[in-house]
This record gives structure tokens, sequence and C-alpha cells, in this order.
């Protein structure tokens, strides 16, 4: 098992709006803008109740109308691209792990709690795919949620945990519990000096902190370092700037967001669905719909909804289909799910591939096309694609909403205290 620490610092980067900082702690007064305390009335429309014993160090930034920081956060991901690609060092070691693991037919376990669990699964599919490139043996890799993986580690193998903030204790305890049992442990983090990098052997530093709580570059960063990382397996080449151009196309998409947003908005609940690399999208919209917009919605995979879970659905439900893939028998099924849905009452609407596009273009259904030039870029254009629009579906449904995404409900009491009940003892 390696001893060293292998890091990239890929340097800072800047939003076109304001320099992100690097500290989770911030400087800003958490109140309306004129002043500590309540907002005045008619400018409480975003926020919802707000105390004004919110602590000052309180992070993040409150802010009391849009942009929100995850608007900022979404605007400079793009420019996350060159700086992960080129940590060429920390990619090759990891990579070289990975495939010592799967020559000795050990385990891959990529492992993560909320944003980073959703990551984790698109991390584990790009791992699973440069393995078989490389034909260096059949890819056993497997996402798992951090606390079954701590209370049921695999012997062997390897054990790579995505953690934001770097202090996730089940994400923590996944990579103790894996390390314990003869397990080599990664850490792809953006903060280097975080508790989880005194267990890893060896650490891939992304570049940006996120500053909204609903997190957005926390999930894409993950997915770029894992392409990275794949891409060392199989010794695949990568155009950084093309893809860094396809993401900015990616975002000039709004028009088409907005309709999806207006079409879904009014539900009482959403649902979202996705099959094979699309999962991990689909349920990343569905965690960014209940943080952001404030709407109960579940991720199911495409398969699944038909075996009885559309006798819940009816006029009040809202679905989002997840589809960049190509395989006629997904997008066959995936027409019977949209035809069976609307039956019910359900408002359908998807996010697709430009390919996906043309196949359903006979169908009558608000969506949005990822741009084509994300298809060159195969698996990781498919998600950082999906990511990005995912992304900006959930600001317009927030706006629609009147939500403030950033504190993910935390600026209200209930909300507050119920994160310090589950984050707060480490006695489990």
């Amino acid at each position: 098992m390696p001893g060293r620490r292998a890091r990239v610092h890929p340097g800072s980067l800047e939003p076109p709006r304001r320099r992100l900082k690097r500290s989770h702690r911030t400087d800003s007064r958490l109140a309306w803008a004129g002043g500590p305390g309540p907002p005045p009335e008619g400018e409480g429309k975003y926020a919802g109740p707000m105390d004004a014993s919110l602590p000052v160090d309180y992070v993040p930034e409150l802010r009391k109308q849009p942009p929100w920081l995850m608007e900022e956060m979404v605007a400079a991901e793009p420019s996350l691209v060159a700086p992960i690609f080129a940590a060429t060092g920390p990619a090759g070691r990891i990579a070289a792990l990975v495939k010592k693991t799967a020559r000795e037919k050990s385990p891959i376990v990529v492992t993560g709690c909320g944003t980073s669990e959703t990551a984790a699964m698109a991390v584990a599919d790009l791992l699973a795919q440069a393995i078989m490139r490389n034909g260096t043996g059949f890819p056993m890799v497997h996402a798992r949620q951090a606390l079954e993986a701590s209370e049921d580690p695999w012997p062997g193998g390897l054990c790579l945990g995505i953690s934001h903030e770097g202090s996730t204790r089940a994400t923590i305890l996944a990579m103790q519990a894996a390390r314990g049992v003869g397990a080599a442990t990664i850490l792809i983090t953006p903060r280097e000096g975080s508790p989880a990098v005194a267990i890893a052997d060896a650490v891939f530093v992304t570049p940006l902190i996120d500053r909204s709580w609903c997190h957005t570059a926390g999930y894409l960063s993950p997915i770029l370092a894992g392409a990275a990382i794949a891409h060392a397996v199989d010794g695949s080449v990568i155009d950084a700037r093309g893809l860094e151009v396809a993401l900015q196309e990616t975002l000039a998409g709004a028009s088409q967001v907005a309709s999806v947003a207006r079409a879904l908005h009014g539900v009482e609940r959403l649902v979202t669905v996705g099959s094979g690399p699309d999962r991990s999208p689909a349920r990343e919209l569905a965690l960014k719909i209940e943080e952001g917009v404030w709407l109960p919605a579940r991720m199911l995979d495409l398969e699944t909804i038909l075996h009885g879970h559309l006798a819940a659905c009816d006029e009040r439900t809202g679905l989002v289909l997840m589809a960049t893939g190509g395989d006629d028998r997904v997008l066959a099924r995936a027409r019977m799910m949209v035809g069976a849905a609307r039956r019910v009452g359900v408002r359908v609407s998807a996010i697709v591939s430009r390919a996906v596009d043309r196949s359903l273009s006979d169908l009558d259904l608000e969506r949005v096309a990822l741009s084509e030039s994300l298809e060159p870029y195969g698996l990781v254009g498919r998600f950082a694609g999906t990511a990005l629009a995912l992304q900006q579906l959930t600001l317009a449904l927030s706006r629609l909403a009147g939500t403030n995404p950033d504190l993910i409900r935390r600026q209200q009491e209930p909300y507050r205290e119920a994160a310090r009940v589950a984050e707060t003892s480490t006695s489990w």
C-alpha cells in the first residue's frame, strides 16, 4: 500500500461575477442588505422566515435575492476542466492503483454522501469503462453509500472516497473501515487540510470549493477528477479546451431550461428517471430539487418506475427523464414510460443528448437538448453536460418557487436545528 499522498493544486478559479473564496468561512453578514434582523416587509420573498440569531460566521453568505451563490458556482464550472485534466501526476498515480487492483481482481469501491454519493456513481461508471478499455481485467467497480460501506467493508482492493468538505463522518468511517481490511484509500476533495486527508494514501485536490450548500461544483469536480483518472487508466487523451467550450455552449441553452421549468412549475412532487450512466444525474437532480426548490423529489430507474410506482402519480406529479445514451432498447422503454406517465396525468419533460432528441422528435415533450459538441467526449461529456443542465433547471425552478437554494433552507431555525441534530454528534 503506498505510503505517500499525491496532491494537486490546479490553481484558483474566478467566476464571471466575483472571485470565489477558498475558505469555507466568509466575512459576509448573514443578514439583509439593510442591516441585521428580519427583512423589511415585502423583502422576504426568497429566503422565507429569517432568524436574527443566525450566527455571524454561518456559511454560506445569505443574499436577499438572486443572483444566488449557486448561480455563480455554475457559471464557474466550465473553467474547472483545464486545471483538473492538467493534474496528470495525481491522476497517473491513482490510475496505477486502479490498474493494480483490477489486475488482482479485487473490488474498487467509490463512496460518499449526498452530492458526493451521486458523483461516486458517475466516477464508478467512468472507472469501469476505462478498465474495460484498458483490458486490465473485468471491472469490479461499485458505488456504495458511505454508511453501508463503513458497516460492511470489502477486504482488499481500493476505496475511493469523495467528500466536498473532507470531514463527512460516514465517508471517513468508510475509508477507515476499508483500510482496516487491507484496502488502499484514495480521496477526492477540494480541501487539502481536511480530516479525511489523514487516512488517504493518495489525494486528488480539486480547485474550487462550493460557496453554496446546494452543491454544483461539488458534483462536477469529482466527476472530472474521476474522468482524468479514467483517461490515465486507459491511456486516452482528452481535449480539455474543447470540453470547456462545449460546457460553455451548454450554459448558453437557457431558453430550453426555462421552458422545462415553466412546464413543471406548480407540481406537488417530482420524479426523476434514468438508466445506466444516466442514473447519477437523475439522482442528483432529485437531490438538487429537494435542496434548492424545497419540493419533494425522488429518483427511480427507468424500468423500476413501470412496476407499480405510477399508481402514486397523477396530474400533481412532474417527471424528468434523463436520457443521453443511444441504446435502442432503453429508448424504446423510455417511450413507453413517457406514454404511460402521461396517461395518468403526469407532466413529463426530459434532459437528453442531441441524438436522443432526434429519436424523440415526434413526441410533444418539453426537453433540454445538450450541445452536440459534447458528444466527442463520450461518457464524461454526458456527465458534465447533464450536470450543468440539471443545475440550471434547479435554479430556474427555484426562481419560480421563490426559494433561496444556497443554505438548503437552513436560514430557517427548524431546518438549522435538524442539521445540528444530524451532524453534531460523533458518538455513532
